[in-house]
C-alpha cells in the first residue's frame, strides 16, 4: 500500500496549479514523515534547494543548524524534523530577491500534512510569511516584534527572522536575537531531540 505521505506529494506534483513547474522539471522540495517532533516552516526553496532538491542546502540552512544545534543528519532525519515551507516550489527571482512564495498554498497543503503528523511538539516560523498564516492576528505589529514577543507563542510556535546572510543588519541591530531567543529555541529543539532518543 502507498504510504500517506508519497500519496501527498504525488497530487502537489500532479495538482494543475503546479504544472508550470512540472514543465521545468521541479518537483516539491519538502520533507514530512509521520513520526516527525518538530516542523520548519521557512518561506520557498531558493535556486540551489530546488535543483538538489535539498531543503536549505544552503548558507542560510548552515547558520539555522548552528542556531538550533543540529547536525545535518538530525536535521535532515524527517522522523525528527518536518521541512515544509510555505511553497514547495522554488519561485524565481525577483527585484529584491527571490519572489514570495505564492498564496493559498500553505493553506492548501499544510494542513493535509500536519494532519498525518500527531506528534509534533513544536513548529519553527521562519520569517514573516510563516509566522503572518500560522500566528495571523496574534502577529505583532512587524516582525521585529513578533519574534521578540517568542515566548507569547510558545509552547507550540517559536517566530525567527531568516537565518540569510542578507539579515546580518538585522541581526545587529537586535542583539536580543542572538542573546535570547536563540538559546531558546535551542533549548527547546534539544529537549524534544533528546526526549525522542530515551522513548
Amino acid at each position: 500500500m502507498e504510504d500517506i505521505f508519497d500519496t501527498i506529494f504525488t497530487s502537489i506534483t500532479q495538482d494543475a496549479d503546479n504544472a508550470d513547474f512540472l514543465e521545468k522539471g521541479y518537483t516539491p522540495v519538502y520533507t514530512a514523515a509521520a513520526e516527525a517532533r518538530i516542523v520548519i516552516v521557512g518561506q520557498a526553496p531558493g535556486r540551489i534547494a530546488q535543483t538538489t532538491h535539498i531543503p536549505w542546502n544552503d548558507k542560510s540552512g548552515d547558520l539555522l543548524r548552528e542556531w538550533l544545534g543540529l547536525s545535518k543528519e538530525q536535521f535532515y532525519d524527517p522522523s525528527l524534523v518536518a521541512l515544509i515551507p510555505m511553497d514547495f516550489y522554488y519561485p524565481g527571482k525577483g527585484k529584491h530577491g527571490d519572489n514570495p512564495p505564492r498564496k493559498g498554498f500553505a493553506a492548501k497543503w499544510h494542513p493535509l500534512l500536519l494532519e498525518h503528523m500527531p506528534h509534533v511538539k513544536l513548529i519553527l516560523l521562519i520569517g514573516a510569511y510563516a509566522q503572518k498564516y500560522y500566528l495571523g492576528a496574534a502577529c505583532g505589529k512587524n516582525l521585529t516584534e513578533t519574534v521578540y514577543n517568542y515566548r507569547s507563542y510558545l509552547p507550540k510556535f517559536i517566530p525567527l527572522v531568516h537565518p540569510s546572510p542578507l539579515n546580518f543588519r538585522w541581526r545587529a541591530r537586535n542583539p536580543w536575537f542572538q542573546a535570547d531567543v536563540i538559546p531558546a529555541a535551542r533549548m527547546l529543539v534539544q529537549s524534544i531531540i533528546h526526549k525522542n532518543n530515551h522513548t
